[in-house]
C-alpha cells in the first residue's frame, strides 16, 4: 500500500494552482463539468476539503467532522480562489508533516491517519481541477499519473489497473469510461479497507448498496458472473436497514476484492449487529468463476478477526444449506465448529496466557 505524505500534497497543489491560474481570466460562475457547483464554488470546496481534513487530525475527531467551514470573501476573484487553494493546501501539508505517528481522524469513508488524509487531499484537488478546467475550455485535462497511481493504491484497492493511472482514477470516480468496463453510476473510496494476503474487504455503504440492489455494479469491477444474486439481496437488506433508521456502519456487507487484479469476486458480511449476548451471524457469496480458490475462507478469517477486535462480539454464527459441502469446508477452515445440522459457530479466541512471575 502506498504511503502518501506532505510532499504529495505540495506537488498536487502546485499542479492545481498552475493549471487554474492560466484560466483566471475566464468566467468562473459557470457550472463545473459534471457538478452542480459553479467553478467558483468548486474551488472554494477544494479549500474546504483541505481545512476539514487538517481539522480532523488536529481536532482528534473520532465520530464526525469538526463543525466549521471556510468561505471566500465577497468579491474574491479567480486569482484569489487559487490563493485560497494554495494556502489551505499548505495547512493540510503542514499538519500531515507534523502529525504524530498513530494519530487518526474520522471520515465517513473510513478513519485515517496523515497518509490517508494526504491521499484524500490529493484526490480532491486533482479531480476538481479536472472538473473546473473542463468547464473553462480545457476538456480532458491530464493530471499527474504518478500521484494518481499512489491515490489508487491508497484509497481505491478495488479498481483494476490499466496503462494510465490517471484514466483509471477518472473511471474510479465516475468521470470516464474504460474499455470493457461500464461507466460507474456510484463510487466511493476506502480509507480503511480490511486487508488480507490475497483479498481486500471494502464495506458496502448504503449509497453503494442502493446501486448494487438496483442492478448496478456498486462501483466495483466484477469477475465473470458477478455480482451474484445473494450479493444483490444482501445489499437490499442494507437499503432497508437505512430506510428504517437501524443501519449501523461496520455490521453490514463487504465486497470481496481480489488484490491481484482489483476485481470483486463476491461479498461477505453480517446479517445484523451483535445481539445482547454478543452473537452475530455471518454469510458470504462468491461468484462461480472464483470459487474453489480460497477467497471465501480468507475473507471469512479477515472479517472474523475484525469482529473479535470489537468488545461486543462473543460468538460468530453461520448457517449453510444441508448439502452445501463446499461452504461447510470454508467454515471449518476458518475455525468454525459444527453446532447442528446446518449451523456453525466460532467463539472469541482465548487471551494469551500470562507467563508466571519471576
Amino acid at each position: 500500500m502506498a504511503i502518501m505524505g506532505a510532499d504529495d500534497i505540495d506537488a498536487a497543489v502546485a499542479l492545481t494552482a498552475a493549471s487554474l491560474r492560466e484560466l483566471a481570466d475566464r468566467d468562473w460562475s459557470v457550472p463545473a463539468a459534471g457538478l452542480d457547483w459553479s467553478c467558483y464554488d468548486t474551488a472554494v470546496h477544494i479549500g474546504g476539503d483541505f481545512t476539514a481534513y487538517a481539522g480532523q487530525l488536529t481536532g482528534r475527531a473520532t465520530d464526525a467532522y469538526v463543525p466549521f467551514e471556510i468561505t471566500a470573501d465577497p468579491g474574491t476573484t479567480p486569482e484569489g480562489l487559487v490563493r485560497i487553494v494554495e494556502a489551505t493546501g499548505g495547512l493540510l501539508s503542514a499538519v500531515v508533516r507534523t502529525a504524530p505517528e498513530g494519530l487518526t481522524g474520522w471520515h465517513p469513508f473510513g478513519s485515517a491517519g496523515g497518509d490517508g488524509f494526504a491521499a484524500m487531499g490529493v484526490l480532491e484537488t486533482l479531480l476538481h481541477t479536472y472538473d473546473i478546467l473542463g468547464a473553462l475550455g480545457v476538456p480532458g485535462w491530464h493530471g499527474s499519473a504518478p500521484l494518481a497511481a499512489k491515490v489508487l493504491d491508497r484509497l481505491f484497492p478495488h479498481t483494476p489497473r490499466g496503462e494510465d493511472p490517471w484514466q483509471d482514477l477518472l473511471w474510479a470516480t465516475g468521470r470516464a469510461e474504460r474499455p470493457g468496463l461500464p461507466a460507474l453510476s456510484a463510487w466511493r473510496w476506502y480509507a480503511e479497507p480490511l486487508r488480507g494476503e490475497r483479498v481486500v474487504l471494502c464495506e458496502v455503504s448504503p449509497r453503494v448498496a442502493d446501486d448494487l440492489h438496483a442492478e448496478g455494479t456498486g462501483g466495483f469491477a466484477w469477475a465473470d458472473g458477478g455480482p451474484g444474486e445473494g450479493t444483490r439481496a444482501a445489499a437490499g437488506g442494507i437499503v432497508r436497514a437505512r430506510d428504517k433508521g437501524v443501519y449501523r456502519p461496520g455490521w453490514g456487507q463487504y465486497a470481496i476484492v481480489r488484490a491481484a487484479d482489483g476485481l470483486a469476486v463476491g461479498a461477505i458480511g453480517f446479517h445484523t449487529e451483535p445481539d445482547d449476548e454478543g452473537g452475530v451471524e455471518i454469510g458470504y457469496d462468491v461468484v462461480d468463476s472464483a470459487r474453489g480458490q480460497g477467497y471465501a475462507t480468507e475473507a471469512l478469517c479477515v472479517l472474523a478477526d475484525w469482529a473479535f477486535r470489537r468488545p461486543e462480539v462473543a460468538t460468530l454464527r453461520a448457517r449453510v444449506d444441508e448439502h452445501n459441502d463446499a461452504s461447510r469446508r470454508v467454515l471449518v477452515r476458518a475455525g468454525f465448529r459444527e453446532t447442528g445440522t446446518v449451523s456453525y459457530e466460532r467463539g472469541r479466541p482465548a487471551p494469551p496466557a500470562t507467563p508466571p512471575a519471576g
